[in-house]
């Protein structure tokens, strides 16, 4: 018998509010992302703009906020001239990070349209290109979307038919800047410099502008710490924000250490805390740089590098490029990743799950054909549902199992969020493969005295997975006995390998 993991709720004890901009996700100029998936004017559900509603539907059920655009990658080839004015007169370019043919018939002004019909939460958090470019195409392009009227570039926004100003806050400098793959790749020092020049010229513009500095592309990287310590130091008192990259893939069959992935996310967070800290420290600053998680996911990154060599793409357009189709234990992984991110909410005020639709998506379409959840649609849906108020400090009791890559780690992941109305939702995942993990919790000063609803995604298969041939095979079923709430202890039995959301009032 697998012994119970444990740990105790205390409101007096919390790491922070939950931003929703932890709730974000990505828009890439990627395989069928845009074309076929949020975008295809011959659908039959499209509306007037092109834009599928069926996939506007389900983007809305998600509960994403902020959607990063236009890249990712691409954005390092970005020219923005080419995505504004009359579609009919857009040039077509070659897109070397996805070896594709973009067509820009979706564009900015598309994008913002997108954001308004997701409804009022969705901000637009926009990249720019600092691979091929510099501060005068960052400032023309901040020009034409932010200031109302009067200069050449906002009035030619008015005349592409945008009288209003798109109101872009955020704002991410550069992308993967320290990644050898990056069309524009720059060594931190020379990207330092330049992120500062952009930034100090955009503040010219408007002080309130929020900026993201590039980060690290993963913890992995030669360059890790080194290249947030150099780059800080020459933006510490510009930006706001630095980026953290991380995607998370079972390596040769490793299961048990791909379950614990988080255990790596979270080390990554804490690591370029501690580096930012430390910045701050030399400069004698006051002032905390938050941390802007804007790529994550599950990706089977090893599996389209071998077929990338193998097939090289010949300029398509929208081809059909990193569509992952997902698993029970795959969405287990991505729960837990969810518990990581707001385990640390007091930092990582941003994060963007990569991507929205198709491309490695919890949304998946087929075009002229329907859209569907994949399984990582269910645990981010709910986490941007009951995971918003304050996240308290959970510190487990957990039965422990071995792992090759991170050593001993804990069966039990979890996190739990109190809501401004009192009720508490504990977002819980059972790393064991093959064992039901009991569960006790010791609730101290919540005034909670009953089971809302505990909500389980497991199943005896964990390779079954959502498909266009069986869109529904996996979804969240209610646990209707073993979870009680009596005399200040919440008990429950985790599934083996499930993600669980345990909601009390």
């Amino acid at each position: 018998m697998t012994r119970t993991a444990r740990f105790t709720l205390d409101p007096a004890f919390k790491v922070g509010e939950v931003n929703p901009r932890l709730f974000g996700s990505f828009v890439e100029h990627l395989g069928r992302c845009v074309y076929t998936g949020i975008y295809e004017p011959d659908h039959p559900t499209a509306d007037e703009a092109g834009l599928r509603t069926d996939v506007l539907d389900l983007v809305r059920e998600l509960g994403v906020t902020t959607i990063r655009y236009p890249g990712g990658n691409f954005v390092s080839g970005y020219k923005w001239e080419d995505s504004v004015g009359p579609v009919e007169d857009r040039p077509r370019r070659l897109d070397l990070a996805w070896r594709s043919t973009e067509t820009n018939r979706f564009g900015l002004s598309e994008y913002i349209a997108f954001l308004k019909k997701i409804g009022p939460q969705a901000e637009p958090m926009m990249a720019l290109n600092l691979g091929t470019r510099g501060v005068a195409e960052a400032l023309e392009l901040q020009e034409y979307a932010n200031h109302p009227a009067g200069t050449a570039l906002s009035d030619l926004r008015a005349a592409h038919g945008d009288k209003d100003p798109f109101g872009i806050k955020l704002w991410c400098l550069g992308n993967e800047m320290d990644g050898p793959w990056q069309t524009g790749h720059k060594t931190a020092t020379e990207y330092g410099r330049i992120a500062a020049e952009t930034a100090r010229a955009m503040r010219q513009i408007d002080p309130g502008v929020e900026l993201v500095a590039c980060g690290s592309s993963s913890q992995s990287m030669p360059t890790f710490a080194a290249w947030e310590a150099t780059v800080l130091e020459e933006t510490y008192d510009l930006v706001d924000h630095v980026s953290l990259h991380a995607y998370y893939w079972p390596i040769d069959g490793d299961y048990d250490s791909f379950l614990a992935s988080a255990v790596d996310m979270e080390s990554f967070i804490e690591n370029v805390i501690a580096t930012a800290d430390h910045v701050g420290a030399k400069l004698k600053s006051k002032k905390k740089i938050n941390l802007s998680f804007d790529e994550w996911n599950v990706w089977y990154l090893k599996e389209w590098e071998d077929d990338a060599k193998e097939n090289p793409l010949d300029w398509p357009e929208a081809p059909r490029l990193l569509e992952d189709n997902y698993s029970v234990m795959d969405a287990v992984v991505f729960g837990s990743l969810l518990i990581a991110l707001l385990r640390h909410a007091d930092r990582v005020t941003v994060a963007c799950l990569a991507q929205l639709v198709n491309v490695i998506a919890p949304i998946m379409t087929e075009p002229d054909g329907p859209a569907w959840r994949q399984t990582t649609f269910f645990p981010f849906a709910q986490a941007s549902r009951y995971g918003r108020g304050q996240v308290l400090d959970v510190r487990v009791d957990s039965p422990t199992y071995e792992t090759k890559k991170y050593g001993e780690a804990d069966l039990l992941h979890a996190t739990a969020v109190r809501a401004d109305d009192g009720s508490v939702t504990v977002f819980a995942v059972n790393r064991s493969r093959d064992v039901a993990l009991p569960l006790e919790v010791a609730l101290n000063g919540l005034e909670l005295s009953r089971i809302v609803e505990h909500s389980v995604l497991a199943d005896a298969d964990p390779d079954a997975r959502n498909t266009l041939a069986e869109p529904e095979r996996v979804k969240p079923r209610v646990v209707d006995d073993g979870t009680s709430l009596q005399d200040g202890k919440l008990t429950a039995v985790l599934e083996p390998l499930s993600w669980n959301v345990i909601r009390l009032g």
